[in-house]
């Protein structure tokens, strides 16, 4: 048996070990999870959210994956699936994948390359067929055509090199699509190829997926199927999981407050606690009043207390950082000294609170003439807790705040078309490199850039830091970048989120993943000892 790979707090975490007694895996068992909202669909490609990720991940294969029991994604730990082998072509501008041949979907079809052509055909947008939510299509911008040769080999043809290509397409929202099947027919009933089939999904009320009989991976899956049922509440799922309800927390979900809850109820637990590559920030609408002012923004960034955040959230620990994941969960995080001269970043919080309120004067407001807005979240409450901080803390220049909470469903579609005034989001990054976390949040065409930033002259660097091979050189070209995004107020970051997981002590080979939990829940040999 694998060793858990999770790192955790010594207080909280129990950390889980070899069996001394080696215990062979057990097939058969329900895993039962807690789902911690309802997925507004079952569309991994469509969907910009964790709570389609989780429940779905598990129906699907990538071409490429990062392997599941290492916690930090790398390109080093990029491992086949789909596809056997891959090999860039000698000027890097072709990636070429042979692909397996012993592979079915759920519904009996044979996997071929005329399925890898179509998913990245949609996923361009180049095809009859469309995607009614396409977040993730800014990932492929460099990508001129897919071609195949024959039922088995599949290219990616670029326009100018891209070594991250293959790190964005190991990710967990990047699986392969049958050709056969309508995107419509993905979003309520998702045909795959892996190690789950999909079994029912009732909105609000749960998910279900059974094991695949036929898996191309022979022996696996353990488990006869997952079950998660969709609790809203925080408190009560885990009420759920101390006793006994449940197998496993929704992965990345329990607070560092609510850990406390558990490890004095259930001893026994097994939790870890880890970076998720999601920062909690603020989404400003910069095309209308009175954000299109950058005085206001700058003030904005500015009133932020960040340690106050995750003392209130976390006890201390999360982290401060700008776009990428702070080091050293974070492989291309910005030094420390250079982090702290972008404004409002220092320490003196009543001093930068000051330049505040002077450039709120300059912008016409004054303790006598406030701000008024709205502030729109999405109702869940690692969303909610933190705009309640914020309205508070924006008190202090001249802004007078109310929440405006959404449904999960309506969030993401919200924000995509600019409806809202201000926003406190948390954007997850599926990948811990800069191409993803740029090209999808920051470049001037993206569905997922939700404040409309556009900056020419930054989007070049994007592409400078995309063509590079040479990771030192790469390196600090990202961090100035990063640097800009601040001083830019593009999307203004309070922190980066620590969160827990917890499963109970019978649940083996799990890994918890630290630098991107959105790569790591297929359980295709996850086991129950029980």
């Amino acid at each position: 048996m694998r060793k858990v790979h999770a790192l955790g707090v010594a207080a909280l975490v129990m950390l889980a070990l070899p069996d001394p007694t080696f215990a062979e895996p057990k097939s058969g068992g329900i895993l039962r999870v807690y789902h911690r909202d309802s997925p507004g669909s079952a569309s991994i490609h469509e969907g910009a959210t964790f709570s389609i990720n989780i429940p779905f991940m598990p129906v699907f294969n990538n071409l490429v994956i990062y392997d599941q029991h290492i916690a930090q994604n790398s390109q080093d730990t990029i491992r086949p699936e789909l596809a056997e082998s891959w090999a860039w072509s000698a000027d890097k501008k072709a990636l070429t994948f042979k692909l397996r041949r012993d592979v079915k979907w759920h519904d009996g079809k044979p996997f071929t390359s005329a399925d890898v052509k179509c998913t990245f055909d949609m996923l361009m947008g180049k095809s009859q067929q469309k995607f009614r939510q396409n977040p993730r299509k800014s990932w492929y911008d460099q990508v001129n055509e897919v071609t195949v040769n024959g039922d088995y080999e599949a290219s990616f043809n670029l326009k100018r090199p891209q070594p991250a290509l293959l790190s964005l397409l190991a990710s967990g929202y990047t699986p392969v699509y049958p050709c056969h099947v309508s995107p419509a027919d993905m979003r309520t009933k998702p045909v795959g190829t892996g190690p789950f089939k999909f079994v029912e999904f009732k909105a609000n009320e749960s998910i279900k997926i059974a094991k695949n009989p036929d898996y191309w991976k022979k022996g696996l899956p353990y488990l006869d199927g997952i079950e998660y049922t969709i609790i809203t509440n925080r408190s009560t799922a885990i009420l759920g999981f101390i006793s006994g309800k449940f197998d496993m927390t929704f992965p990345t979900e329990v607070s560092i407050p609510l850990l406390k809850d558990v490890k004095s109820q259930a001893p026994n637990a097994v939790c870890a606690v880890e970076p998720v590559n999601v920062t909690t920030n603020i989404i400003v609408n910069s095309s209308n009043p009175p954000f299109d002012n950058l005085d206001v923004r700058r003030a904005l960034a500015l009133a932020l207390d960040r340690k106050a955040f995750i003392q209130i959230q976390f006890e201390g620990q999360a982290d401060v950082g700008g776009t990428m994941l702070p080091a050293p969960a974070g492989l291309w995080a910005m030094p420390k000294e250079m982090l702290e001269q972008i404004p409002g970043y220092g320490p003196d919080i009543e001093k930068n609170r000051e330049e505040a309120r002077k450039l709120m004067q300059k912008a016409g407001y004054s303790p006598d003439k406030r701000l008024s807005i709205k502030i729109a979240t999405r109702n869940i409450p690692i969303y909610r807790d933190p705009s309640i901080i914020l309205i508070d803390q924006i008190k202090s220049i001249y802004v007078d705040a109310e929440l405006d909470v959404v449904d999960t469903a309506q969030w993401f579609p919200k924000v995509a078309r600019k409806d809202y005034s201000l926003g406190l989001n948390l954007t997850g990054n599926a990948v811990d490199d800069p191409d993803q976390s740029f090209y999808e949040n920051y470049s001037c065409g993206s569905e997922r850039n939700y404040t409309g930033y556009c900056n020419r002259e930054i989007e070049k660097l994007f592409d400078q830091q995309s063509m590079e091979f040479d990771v030192a050189k790469r390196k600090k070209i990202v961090w100035e970048i990063d640097k800009r995004l601040q001083e830019d107020v593009a999307r203004p970051i309070i922190f980066h989120s620590r969160a827990g997981s917890c499963w109970q002590p019978y649940v083996k080979n799990i890994t918890i993943m630290k630098n991107s939990s959105y790569n790591g829940y297929r359980y295709e040999d996850v086991w129950m000892d029980k």
